[in-house]
């Protein structure tokens, strides 16, 4: 038996709602989402030069949601790196300084071989 599924993404005026409608022949699943428009937006362009339809994409997700029975991707905070002072603006400079003066006049001070130590611990350098 030959089940025809048909798919729409309703994209109600002026929000960033996308509504998605499964229906089959015999049941119907619907999946309501709020996302921010820029997200979506470049979500949707990817998509688009994929050639993948966004409701695929939604149900693609589902399915691995299912087969790893969890999120299907790593889910970590980024590990922490050293601040670089070459990719910092003079006003960031600046705010790195105003905070160390002012953890120094409110005696928050420890050793360089502290330091080192923790570098080594956090950063391996």
């Amino acid at each position: 038996m030959l089940l025809a599924i048909k798919r729409d993404i309703i994209k109600p005026e002026n929000q960033s709602e996308v509504i998605i409608m499964a229906r089959t022949a015999s049941r119907t699943a619907n999946v309501y989402t709020r996302v921010d428009p820029e997200t979506k937006e470049q979500a949707e362009a990817i998509l688009n030069q994929l050639g993948i339809p966004m409701s695929n994409a939604i149900g693609m997700f589902l399915k691995q949601v299912v087969l790893h029975r969890g999120i299907p991707f790593d889910m970590r905070l980024p590990a922490a790196k050293p601040v670089a002072i070459g990719g910092m603006t003079k006003e960031q400079i600046d705010m790195e300084l105003q905070k160390g003066m002012d953890d120094i006049a409110a005696g928050r001070v420890v050793s360089a071989d502290e330091v080192d130590a923790e570098m080594r611990r956090l950063y391996g350098i």
